[in-house]
């Protein structure tokens, strides 16, 4: 996907609720899009930040970005809501 699809897309669910997350190559996951201080820099490059649903709530408890893994957009096929 694009990075204007996939912003289209996050800008309801950002930083709130989970989304499934379907990959060209691996595996369906379930996570939130988060947004950093670095957030405008790697949406250009079509990468974004995101925690998988094994650790939400902590991320959500204590806000701590190391939680999160970069995707890269292209290796992205499909979002929906979870």
């Amino acid at each position: 996907m694009t990075n204007e699809q996939i912003e289209k897309f996050i800008d309801s669910h950002l930083d709130k609720s989970l989304v499934n997350i379907f990959f060209k190559t691996r595996g369906t996951i379930k996570g939130v899009f988060i947004k950093t201080a670095d957030y405008t820099e790697l949406k250009t490059k079509n990468l974004w930040r995101i925690v998988s649903d094994s650790k939400v709530k902590e991320y959500q408890t204590s806000k701590d970005t190391s939680l999160a893994r970069i995707f890269n957009g292209v290796e992205i096929t499909r979002l929906g809501a979870a």
